[in-house]
């Protein structure tokens, strides 16, 4: 019987769970909300249970860290990190900018990672060492030295530092801001070029493990909104800066400088 790699794991569940968003999306879709913020689909839950399922099946000894219910044990060499749904809001409303993003990890430094958009059909994945690829072409990070006319994707702009200030500032450098999206879809989109950089301030290693390896090897530099690297990628983080290297520095000088830690 032929061994199936982690890549091809990854990319089919992805395409799998791709099935079931496109299959479950439209309109008044019935969501429940896990606190004031965060809805919660069927979407939701059932790509949870499918990527539970396999990777159990398939990695009894591996364990699984999830948004929605995992199976996450700190004695496991290897931990799969899942965000089923990441864009819950966007979907749950008929929004179609939504992202499945699943990332391995190997004693706490992540090694592959797959983001799909599945109403566009792209499929995002990289592995350590091995380059950042889209539907099979590979991709890299942009040129851009500058920030007057340059894009960044910012997402959870209070929990860990208060971005607000920063992003008037930069704003008034020329930054265009994109918000609301997936952030695994900003951070895939500073692999591809189009944006020069994405940031997130919350601490959930759901939201950020899987953008970490694709931007990484796409060229680009990935550390915490403070400009730290986690010692781990399966714990809670103090939010990710992802960029194409260039203006990582800059952008983490202009933080610094309008806001400051909380």
């Amino acid at each position: 019987m032929k061994s199936v790699s982690f890549m091809e794991t990854a990319e089919g569940l992805a395409k799998d769970a791709g099935a079931i968003m496109r299959k479950n999306f439209g309109l008044a879709m019935k969501k429940e909300w896990k606190d004031h913020r965060s809805p919660v689909t069927e979407t939701d839950i059932a790509i949870n249970d499918m990527v539970l399922k396999a990777i159990k099946k398939r990695y009894p000894d591996h364990s699984i860290l999830s948004e929605e219910g995992d199976d996450f044990s700190e004695k496991s060499e290897y931990v799969w990190i899942c965000d089923p749904v990441d864009g819950t809001h966007n979907f749950s409303h008929g929004i179609p900018t939504a992202t499945f993003a699943l990332a391995l990890v190997r004693s706490g430094q992540p090694i592959l990672s797959v983001v799909l958009d599945p109403f566009l059909e792209r499929l995002f994945s990289a592995e350590k060492g091995k380059g950042a690829f889209l539907n099979g072409h590979q991709i890299h990070v942009n040129k851009n030295a500058g920030l007057k006319k340059t894009v960044i994707g910012c997402g959870k702009t209070k929990k860990v530092r208060n971005l607000f200030p920063f992003m008037d500032e930069t704003y008034d450098y020329g930054v265009s801001f994109i918000t609301g999206l997936s952030i695994h879809y900003m951070c895939a989109l500073v692999a591809a070029g189009e944006f020069s950089a994405a940031i997130f301030g919350g601490t959930s290693a759901h939201d950020m493990t899987a953008g970490k390896v694709l931007v990484e090897e796409a060229g680009g530099k990935v550390t915490d909104i403070f400009g730290g690297m986690p010692e781990r990628f399966d714990r809670d983080m103090q939010g990710q800066l992802c960029s194409n290297g260039l203006l990582h520095d800059e952008l983490l000088a202009i933080m610094d400088r309008t806001s400051p830690r909380q």
